[in-house]
């Protein structure tokens, strides 16, 4: 029986140690805190999202780079890890905006706890308060409170560099680079932005949310919602954008997104409406007819200049495509996720490290994106999933 050690506990370790055929290995997940799945706790907090309802073909859209993403999602769908959790004592059901959550009834520490009792009676060992190091002169994994082990094969799931707090800190980018390995730079995702707000709207609209709003970038459309801070903006609508948000702030070039403040309305209807208006002021029309909120009039009148304003045409365009300027992402560690990590060209097509043989990397380390709503998980178990059914086939 070969020996394999788990580095890390968060989704796509705890779904590998619970799928892995221990009849083949004996198995034991590392993690360097006093408790596994600190991070999908915290992702909790707002309400456990763990995958989204849709067909195969657009979850898959959703990841990038889809060429990585593809198979293994369609290995481990949403629907297989809604039957999973179903079958092991978490039920599931789909929200008005098809993501797909535990039975209300179920808080996430009791899911988690669900996902840790599959892991035991998989027959797998946690080690806990084990952070790993490096490797000694004999390829046995070393442990900074002087813990060594021997293993025949390694899978590596420490996370990204986001939400630090939970141990995700990407310190592990060091010793992986000493062995050749390319590890891409790390860089905030799923975060908010930085908006150079003019100081009156900021004082009135801060914290005011933007809701069933749409916004553009690239070619890239989101809908959802936005909140307006101090900051800038933060948001599902604009999370989706951040892969292609970074990349351009990465180049030194500022990026320009759109706002479509009624994404259910045409140009041709809101102008319609806007000339039919029984009111004559305009912010009674806006709020009246057009059904804008106070903040969505705000930032009308802080991106545009008084001739747009007050021509009904170019208002009405305006209200389907608000251009505003995106200075910056926010701080790493605010991040719901992160960009980089581990890139994909150092992986074969099962998550082996080339430089480094009979070890694996998963989950959030390796540089792979995808927005909130699900996804982020699902490509975690995804990952986890098939690389148990790899291993407990060569095993």
């Amino acid at each position: 029986m070969k020996n394999l050690a788990i580095i890390g506990g968060g989704p796509a370790a705890l779904m590998l140690a619970a799928q892995i055929d221990t009849k083949k290995y004996r198995v034991s997940i590392y993690d360097k805190n006093k408790a596994v799945g600190r991070k999908f706790l915290v992702a909790g907090d707002g309400g456990l999202n763990l995958t989204y309802s849709s067909t195969v073909d657009d979850l898959v859209s959703q990841y990038s780079p889809s060429e990585f993403m593809d198979s293994i999602i369609r290995q481990f769908d949403n629907k297989q890890l809604m039957d999973w959790f179903n079958d092991h004592g978490v039920a599931t059901y789909i929200g008005s905006s098809n993501r797909v959550f535990p039975d209300a009834e179920l808080k996430p520490i009791e899911v988690l706890n669900k996902i840790v009792d599959c892991v035991t009676q998989n027959n797998v060992a946690i080690e806990y308060e084990k952070t790993w190091v490096g490797w000694g002169d004999h390829g046995d994994l070393k442990f900074d409170d002087g813990y060594r082990v021997s293993c025949d094969v390694t899978v590596f799931c420490m996370g990204g560099a986001s939400w630090r707090v939970t141990g995700s800190d990407g310190k592990w980018r060091s010793v992986f680079e000493e062995k050749g390995v390319k590890i891409e730079p790390f860089r905030a995702a799923n975060c908010a932005f930085s908006v150079g707000w003019d100081e009156n709207f900021i004082d009135i609209h801060q914290g005011k949310p933007l809701k069933n709003i749409a916004m553009s970038y690239d070619g890239l459309t989101s809908k959802g919602e936005l909140v307006v801070t101090r900051f800038g903006l933060e948001g599902n609508a604009i999370y989706a954008l951040s892969e292609k948000i970074q990349n351009a702030l990465s180049l030194g070039n500022t990026a320009v997104v759109y706002l479509d403040l009624k994404p259910t309305m045409t140009e041709d209807q809101i102008l319609y409406k806007y000339k039919k208006s029984q009111y004559t002021k305009i912010t009674d029309i806006l709020r009246e007819d057009i059904n804008l909120d106070r903040a969505s009039i705000g930032l009308l009148k802080q991106f545009s200049d008084r001739d747009t304003y007050l021509n009904p045409e170019m208002l009405a365009a305006l209200i389907k495509a608000v251009p505003i300027v995106i200075q910056s992402a926010d701080e790493l560690d605010k991040a719901i996720s992160s960009l980089g990590g581990i890139a994909i060209s150092e992986l074969d097509g099962n998550f082996q490290l080339k430089q480094i043989p009979h070890s694996y990397a998963i989950g959030e380390m390796v540089d792979w994106y995808a927005p909130t709503g699900g996804y982020l998980l699902q490509g975690c178990f995804s990952m986890g999933y098939v690389l148990a059914e790899h291993l407990s086939t060569i095993g």
